[in-house]
């Protein structure tokens, strides 16, 4: 520092302790490396090198400078630099000269031919400037200022890296528990040890009349329990009745209703969970997978591949360099949603889980469905029909790709489930054009998976107040079919009767003519299960979808005859038009892209209704079911 103001104000003391070298050592700790002196009392301190006992004076009497009694450096702690200036007086001057003659006795002080003015102290190898001490002090300073900073850095990153490892650890520990804790629920997948444990008790979640009388249960095993004493056979013969000691830990599992498994939801997948528990309860489609067993043919089919790598036709070994390698089939195509159905399938209704993790099942839809990768809230509906086609596929394209593999039998299965599962929900509509002029009816059938249903037209009113009116008046499921059935009048002369230009098609200079016509759509062939969603979201702007909140009355048996051409010649309906209630798909929430996805499902094993809220499973009454806001409706044709 090259003006210090403190130093104008300083006043030595003519008995300062600072003059005799037996005081140079600190009273503090009595070292005598780095001692400073303070120039405003006799106090002798140790350094910031050492105990810092200077620094301490400082803070406790406010004196600023001192001065370092060998290499006579002075510094002030309230300006926190060395000092190079003077006072008016001289007086550090005077003091480095006073004490370069009471530490070196022997030499003497020079002194300028124009006055009497002491120059610094002459050591052994010449004149020491004071600028260069203070500079040299000044990066001593400094190197352990950086030192200690870069040792509480590095102590302060260590303590940071051993609470990132406590965290780790007490992360890994408590997954390590919830891992424990699930395995009574989760189902075993590949380890065929596990198969043969016997699983975890869980609580039933099933009314006392809906459960397994015992003697359904299995029976006990013939090898005698440990826990079984007998006493010896008398000598008429006759067995005595063996004493039982029965223990805690022998108490036998009362099994679950097949059917009544949770899933768990992996994040935001309430669409796919609720999709699946319907699948799975709609007993046809459900007894399509669980009859069709891809393991053998996935078995079959590495055997082959293996078997024709290294045989050749007349069962020599063929070289590797002259046969072509097929390149290896790629992991999506390895996966099958009809597998992961079929295994899911035989857990969910082996009544021994209550609760099971789809983690493959997603791991699938996320590879052979990529619309639906991640963990955003999805549109239950259409997972339906993206999963329902993809079935399809599989099962169309099983056999034509590995038709020499696959056994005539499976070939047979396959087909045979993908005839069942096309008429489960295939349907055929007959869309009807009238013309007006002519009267005459131009028919087409189209085939179709499910009906959706558009709301009556007071319900997509944007006005707050008619909307709110629309609002509190009920609507039905029957008004709804009767708005997808109704007569439609086509908006002006559009439609080009074959009728009416059949002569005008002979010669192609005339125009046709074109006439106002009606078109009116009936169910041409009912479907088995017949699924009507209804369409809840509008368009509200542009972007923007909202939900139609309303509650919409429908009853547990449905009569579909008023809504189908029962006209001779033109119906083909193989059964009844009375269809019952078998699932309700219900979306809790008010947004398109948020909200909750439950399912109401009738279980046909036990008869009775269940609420499918993820891994949640309760049982329910049917007038709970009807009086939820539906989005999707599954009924089930019944058999004459």
């Amino acid at each position: 520092m090259d003006r210090c103001k403190h130093v104008g104000r300083l006043r030595l003391g003519h008995d300062h302790s600072i003059l005799n070298p037996q005081k140079w050592h600190c009273v503090d700790c009595s070292t005598t490396d780095s001692v400073w002196a303070c120039l405003k009392c006799s106090h002798v301190a140790c350094g910031r090198f050492m105990e810092e006992h200077s620094l301490k004076h400082f803070q406790e009497s406010h004196h600023p400078l001192a001065m370092e009694v060998r290499e006579l450096d002075v510094f002030c702690f309230a300006c926190g630099d060395y000092v190079l200036n003077d006072n008016a007086e001289g007086d550090l001057k005077l003091l480095r000269g006073a004490l370069s003659t009471v530490r070196s006795p022997g030499r003497r002080s020079l002194r300028s031919s124009t006055g009497g003015e002491c120059t610094p102290w002459v050591g052994e190898g010449g004149p020491q400037p004071a600028m260069q001490l203070a500079l040299r002090y000044r990066r001593k300073a400094l190197l352990g200022k950086m030192l200690r900073m870069w040792i509480s850095k590095h102590q302060e990153l260590q303590n940071q890296r051993k609470e990132k490892l406590e965290e780790a650890r007490r992360q890994k520990k408590e997954v390590k528990r919830r891992l424990l804790e699930e395995l009574g629920n989760v189902p075993p997948r590949k380890s065929a040890r596990l198969l043969t444990q016997a699983p975890r008790s869980t609580i039933t979640l099933i009314p006392r009349k809906f459960r397994d009388p015992p003697e359904r249960l299995p029976p006990p095993p013939k090898k005698p329990s440990p826990l079984t004493l007998s006493r010896k056979a008398p000598p008429n013969g006759r067995a005595a009745k063996p004493r039982r000691y029965y223990s805690t830990h022998a108490v036998t599992r009362r099994r679950l209703a097949p059917g009544v498994t949770g899933l768990r939801n992996l994040g935001n997948t309430c669409y796919m969970n609720s999709i699946l528990q319907v699948l799975s309860h709609l007993q046809k489609f459900r007894e399509c997978f669980l009859t069709l067993d891809l393991c053998e043919t996935e078995e079959l089919l590495a055997k082959t591949n293996h078997s024709q790598g290294v045989k050749g036709v007349t069962g020599g070994v063929v070289s590797s360099g002259n046969t072509p390698k097929e390149p290896r089939c790629s992991t999506r195509q390895q996966m099958s949603l009809c597998h992961e159905l079929h295994t899911l399938f035989r857990v969910m209704w082996s009544g021994r889980w209550s609760l099971v993790s789809p983690f493959a099942m997603l791991h699938s839809v996320w590879n052979l469905i990529p619309a639906f990768r991640g963990y955003d809230q999805q549109d239950a509906q259409e997972f339906l029909c993206e999963l329902l086609d993809k079935v399809q596929q599989e099962l169309d394209t099983e056999g034509s790709k590995r038709r020499i593999v696959i056994p005539i039998t499976k070939r047979k299965l396959s087909k045979q489930v993908l005839k069942v599962l096309n008429t489960i929900f295939h349907g055929q509509l007959l869309s009807q054009v009238t013309c007006l002029s002519c009267k005459h009816k131009s028919n087409t059938v189209e085939p179709f998976w499910d009906l959706s249903l558009e709301f009556p037209e007071r319900y997509h009113s944007n006005d707050k107040g008619s909307a709110s009116t629309a609002y509190q008046r009920s609507c039905t499921l029957t008004e709804m079919l009767s708005k997808f059935t109704e007569m439609e009048a086509l908006e002006g002369n559009i439609y080009a009767c074959n009728h009416c230009n059949k002569r005008r098609r002979k010669s192609s200079h005339k125009p046709l003519v074109l006439s106002e016509a009606c078109k009116q759509l009936l169910i041409y062939r009912l479907p088995q299960v017949l699924r009507l969603h209804l369409k809840r979201f509008r368009w509200s702007g542009r972007n923007h979808r909202e939900k139609i909140g309303v509650h919409v009355a429908f009853d547990q048996v449905l009569n579909i005859k008023p809504y189908c051409c029962t006209g001779s010649g033109h119906s083909v309906h193989r059964g009844g038009y009375t269809y019952d209630l078998s699932a309700v798909v219900m979306h809790h929430g008010k947004g398109f892209g948020s909200g909750h996805y439950t399912a109401y499902c009738y279980n046909t094993e036990g008869g009775f209704w269940v609420h499918c809220n993820d891994s949640e499973m309760k049982v329910c009454s049917v007038e709970e079911v009807c009086n939820t806001q539906a989005y999707i409706l599954f009924y089930t044709q019944r058999s004459a």
